[in-house]
């Protein structure tokens, strides 16, 4: 078994294509970082913080800094009509009791998204290195 992620990529799709832009410049804004997810103190991981990346890479992060969303939920449970033996009601039903709350609407990044960045500050640092051994 396999998971593709693909992306559209065709040329025909595509325009105001450029290939002479500064990638080295955009890579060093980044500032990749170690840290554990709070629901998760005791794996460490590499990574970015969503609102940093966004500022460079803004294709790679979904929703906004500190973003708060409206969520509804049950306040206390809807309650079934109880009937006796003959079918008569003996107690109402009740419905749910509903509030609405503010819950963070938390941001994510694509990482894969970074690969044209990386991708392109290698073949920069790679031109660099050999413009140095010519001389």
């Amino acid at each position: 078994s396999s998971t593709a992620y693909n992306t559209s990529s065709d040329y025909r799709l595509k325009e105001n294509v450029v290939y002479d832009w500064d990638a080295t410049t955009r890579l060093k804004q980044l500032k990749p970082a170690r840290f554990n997810f709070i629901a998760d103190a005791d794996t460490t991981v590499d990574g970015f913080l969503a609102h940093e990346a966004q500022a460079i890479v803004p294709e790679a992060v979904t929703s906004t800094k500190d973003a708060m969303r409206d969520e509804e939920y049950e306040v206390t449970a809807a309650i079934e009509a109880t009937y006796d033996d003959d079918g008569n009601e003996l107690t109402a039903a009740v419905e749910a009791v509903m509030g609405t709350r503010s819950v963070p609407d938390h941001q994510g990044i694509d990482q894969s998204k970074l690969v044209p960045l990386l991708a392109k500050t290698i073949l920069e640092l790679e031109a660099r290195i050999t413009a140095l051994e010519d001389v």
